[in-house]
This record gives C-alpha cells, structure tokens and sequence, in this order.
C-alpha cells in the first residue's frame, strides 16, 4: 500500500509537473510580447525625443529674442501685390515700430517664422481669387492696429541677429519645448516600468517554482521513508509470528 501511494503522488507530481509546463509556456509567450512591447516604446521615445529636438528645443535654445516695448507709428498696405503660392497675388500689410530705448525703426511680425519669410508683412490674407474680399480683410485688419497707434505695447528684439526685426509673438518658449518633451518622456517611463514590471514577474515565478519543487521533494523522501519503516515492521511481525 505504500508502495501504492508513492507510484500515486508520483504520477500526481507529474501531472502537475505537466500543468505547470504547459502554464509557464503559456505565461512565456505573453511575457515575451510585453517586452516586446516596452522596448518597442522605448524605442519609438528616442526618435520622438530626436523629433521635438530638432523641432523645438534646438530652435528655443538658439532663440536670442529679448522682451522689449513699441510703439506702433505707422501701418501701410503696398501698393504692389505680393504672389501667394504662384496661384494668385495678395495684399501686403507691413506695420513700422519703434522700439523704447532706442531711435530706430523696425518691421513688426508676428513670430519667429514670419523672419524668414521673403517678404517684410505683418499680415498675408489667405490665397483666393476675390480681389475685393482680399482688400476688405487687409483694411479690417488694418484698422485693428490703427487702434493701436502710438501706445506702447510688448513685442521680442534681437538687436544683433535681427536689428531690422520685431516679432509681436515667440512662437518656440519654455512652456512648448517641456510640453513637447512631455510625451517621449512618458511612453520611455512606460515602456521601462512595462520591462520592469515582466522581470520582476519572472523572478518571482522562478522563486516560487524552487520554492515547490523544494516542498515536493521533502514530502516524496518522507513517504519513502514512511513506506520502508511499513516494510520492516510488517517484515519483523511475520517472522515474530513464524
């Protein structure tokens, strides 16, 4: 009957042995996916931080735009029309400041961007066929900045790169370039905690199976011992008996 029970854990152990094989298949393929999946987030962090690099933070860093004060003297719509897309021509809107401090003029634009563009506007209505809804969309614009002739308001100079050049907006501050950082940022964390969090899964499986096979073995050698002891008891009565 020992002998019996030892064959019956036996084959139990090894059912169990296979159920967990099978088990540790199953739970190896997803594990494998998951890491799969973070480094894959990883590695798409490190293109989207070479993206916003280039984008925003490069053109933030070289920025040497300084806050200063205008005053608004003049606005002129030129008479020649500027081409747009070489699909048509559009009004001109250019506005002259001054800046405090200083006794030169300078052309007032609304970012960094509109620098470097070819020509010296403040504002280019959108390309369209309408002559006359152009000229009456320059005016209205036109007639906002009259309003704001001779006060004082703020504007960005950068006396030595752009001495010609007033911007009323910075397009690339602080504020945008750790936004655009935000987001690489998160999906790097995400795809590290994801890795992380599979190691430590794997470690802890792996503890635990030692831990069984340790518990499993111990109860194995004390049913062989069980097992022998009947042996020799029963042994010892039968020759007691003859």
């Amino acid at each position: 009957s020992a002998t019996q029970e030892q064959e019956r854990s036996q084959r139990g152990d090894g059912g169990g042995a296979e159920g967990a094989r099978s088990q540790m298949s199953t739970s190896s393929v997803g594990e494998e996916r998951a890491i799969l999946l973070g480094f894959t987030m990883m590695a798409f962090s490190v293109l989207m931080f070479f993206v916003v690099g280039i984008t925003t933070v490069k053109p933030y860093i070289d920025s040497c735009w300084e806050e200063a004060s205008c005053v608004l003297p003049q606005t002129d719509i030129l008479e020649e029309w500027v081409d747009c897309r070489g699909v048509s021509t559009v009004p001109c809107l250019t506005v002259t400041v001054s800046v405090t401090g200083s006794n030169e003029s300078a052309f007032l634009q609304f970012d960094e961007d509109s620098v470097f563009l070819p020509n010296e506007c403040f504002y280019l209505p959108k390309c369209q066929m309408d002559r006359k809804g152009l000229q009456d969309e320059v005016q209205k614009v036109k007639k906002w900045v009259d309003g704001q002739l001779k006060n004082s308001s703020a504007c960005f100079s950068d006396q030595k790169g752009h001495p010609n050049h007033v911007i009323l907006n910075r397009k690339y501050t602080l504020q945008r370039a750790l936004f655009g950082l935000l987001w690489p940022c998160l999906m790097l964390g995400g795809g590290s905690l994801l890795v992380g969090l599979v190691k430590l899964t794997q470690c802890l499986a792996r503890l635990s199976t030692d831990v069984r096979s340790y518990s499993r073995g111990g109860r194995r050698t004390l049913r062989y011992t069980q097992g022998k002891m009947y042996r020799l008891l029963q042994r010892s009565s039968m020759q007691s008996i003859l």
